[in-house]
């Protein structure tokens, strides 16, 4: 079992940044891929970024050049670090964590951005 606690949401301002934390704990030796998601009202949630465990990633063309992910192995923490911020922006950010048998979640943070 993985658990994942996100923060670092809010209200920001368009142009604006913030950077979010998750960090795991319980079984993180079986993760190989962390990321993130968001969901904006009305819509699907959607692929953010992602990272594996070799430190491959990727982003949806949306945020690419914008938004980067990382990770710090020792705090057991990945962030996703946001510039230039629209308010298409706007949604609940959830962290991810998954192998090729299961996905965990975290359980969401706000991000709001206004225009």
């Amino acid at each position: 079992q993985v658990h994942l606690v996100e923060s670092g949401g809010g209200l920001v301002q368009a142009g604006g940044s913030m950077r979010l934390s998750c960090v795991a704990s319980g079984s993180i030796f079986t993760i190989n891929t962390r990321g993130w998601y968001r969901q904006a009202p009305g819509k699907r949630r959607e692929l953010v970024a992602t990272i594996t465990r070799g430190d491959s990633t990727n982003y949806v063309d949306s945020v690419k050049g914008r938004f980067t992910i990382s990770t710090d192995n020792a705090k057991n923490t990945v962030y996703l670090q946001m510039n230039s911020l629209k308010p298409e922006d706007t949604g609940v950010y959830y962290c991810y964590s998954g192998n090729d048998l299961r996905d965990y979640w975290g359980q969401g943070t706000q991000v709001t951005v206004s225009s």
